[in-house]
């Protein structure tokens, strides 16, 4: 079945590319999904990419329950009011009502807080410095698939420190130097990273960094968010230590995380008309070799040079489609789908050139190239598909960056062609609503450190305090 062109439905096109190229499904309970095989083999990538950098950076991995007593979720008013419209509840087990109803974690700030608690008597306790891999359930109202699901998967971090500076230093060193830099490495997404408005932050945080793609219908995706959350939940949950100067203190906290969404990020980011587009540090298949053969004389042939190919190549991640019953043409068209970054095709005729074809991915050029030089073509294409396809994203993403001159072509610029909108605000919310209202867009980001603003706010005129970074987004 032939994919939508993006330029005519790209909701369309995204939801046939999930489903045909065999990444996710829709389960049984409304807002749920199935991930498929490749689905998933792309998260453990991803998974991979983060994870190595967060213990890098020194912190542990640790589980904690799904089930949290309501009576915890109480304490903080803030959260609790974030996340009331969110929060799916157990009132029935066994057969009976529960004395004390359970909330299905929509995020895990509140058992960590209450159990630190117990951990942290002294500032040498500190910091503690952990992350957890799990699920979450948040009750979504329009569901799509990695983008926005009643069930997901992240990691989520929760780091407690003595100071205010080690806190905000923490939040901003995972946005940096593990968000961003796993982001733009591996995944081959160009971000922009900043602070959130007061509006657009996590219940509860003191302030929240975020960092944000433009996909290629001009929307914007928050990719990720780590959190100064201040005092409020040591407060709250009576996370005391004796201080350095014996006197008693409140732990400041941290929390981070990143989600199956970037699934779907990769997907908007690189796609094409054709399907998937995997940049080869995330490809769970770098290469893939179809053999062609009509004879049994020339199936040993071919699969023995095959045999060869894969052997040669060595740490590269490939698959061989020695499938019986398929046609190449439907293979090539599967693995185009699916975003191999190189395709070998190796026949009779190729044997007796010396020769294998090598058709790239991200342009569709196809060549030969000698069977004795294959290991180092190979290796160089994987790196420039690498560069090349982050290249293109980042590139996509300057052209549909506008500072319009007023609010007329701010909302013109929101239709066509859309993408980040930079212009002077007052930081007044009533014209952040305004905006929001009119044209659906939001504050994705303001700039990370604050900077002396000359110029007016783009809705009101008055003296702007701040430039923001408006966009539509998911």
């Amino acid at each position: 079945m032939a994919l939508p062109k993006q330029s005519e439905d790209f909701p369309g096109w995204y939801q046939e590319v999930v489903k045909q190229a065999g990444l996710a499904e829709s389960s049984l309970a409304r807002g749920t999904m199935v991930i498929k095989p490749y689905g998933f083999a792309i998260w453990e990538r991803i998974q991979r990419a983060f994870d190595d950098r967060i213990k890098a950076t020194g912190h542990e991995n640790v589980y904690f329950p799904l089930l949290i007593p309501h009576k915890l979720l109480e304490r903080e008013a803030q959260h609790v009011e974030g996340f009331a419209p969110e929060v799916a509840v157990v009132t029935h087990a066994g057969g009976e009502e529960l004395e004390e109803p359970l909330f299905i974690r929509p995020t895990s700030e509140t058992i960590f807080w209450a159990t630190y608690a117990k951990w942290v008597q002294s500032y040498r306790d500190l910091p503690l410095l952990y992350n957890q891999w799990c699920n979450v359930v948040r009750w979504e109202k329009r569901p799509r698939l990695f983008l926005r699901t009643t069930e997901f998967l992240w990691q989520e971090g929760h780091t407690a420190h003595e100071t205010s500076e080690e806190a905000i230093a923490e939040a901003r060193k995972i946005l940096l130097d593990v968000y961003r830099d796993a982001a733009e490495t591996v995944l081959g997404l160009p971000v922009r990273v900043g602070r959130k408005s007061e509006s657009e932050r996590f219940a509860g945080a003191v302030e929240t960094f975020c960092m944000e793609g433009l996909m290629r219908d001009s929307k914007a995706l928050q990719a990720g968010t780590s959190h100064y959350l201040g005092q409020n939940f040591s407060k709250a949950y009576g996370v005391k230590f004796l201080g350095r100067d014996n006197s008693e203190q409140f732990a400041e906290a941290t929390s981070w995380g990143v989600s199956t969404r970037l699934v779907g990020g990769v997907i908007m980011t690189h796609g094409d008309d054709r399907g998937l587009r995997l940049p080869p540090l995330l490809a769970p298949i770098q290469v893939v070799i179809v053999p062609i053969y009509k004879s049994d004389d020339e199936r040993a042939l071919v699969l023995d040079a095959t045999k060869r190919l894969v052997g040669a190549l060595g740490d590269v991640r490939v698959k061989v489609d020695d499938r019986e019953g398929f046609r190449p043409g439907f293979k090539y068209n599967e693995w185009e789908l699916k975003g191999v970054p190189i395709r070998l095709e190796i026949g009779p005729k190729d044997l007796a050139a010396g020769q294998v074809t090598l058709a790239r991915r991200d342009n569709g050029n196809k060549a030969p190239v000698p069977e004795a030089g294959v290991v180092q073509r190979v290796t160089e294409l994987l790196d420039e598909i690498q560069r090349t396809l982050y290249e293109q994203a980042a590139a996509f993403r300057d052209e549909h960056t506008f500072e319009p001159k007023d609010y007329d072509e701010f909302k013109t610029l929101l239709t066509e062609p859309g993408g980040f909108l930079v212009a002077g605000w007052c930081g007044d919310r009533s014209c952040e609503d305004r905006v929001k209202a009119e044209t659906k867009a939001t504050i994705r980001y303001l700039p990370l450190d604050p900077e002396p603003v000359q110029g007016a706010c783009i809705v009101c005129g008055r003296p702007a305090t701040e430039r923001a970074t408006f966009a539509i987004a998911y």
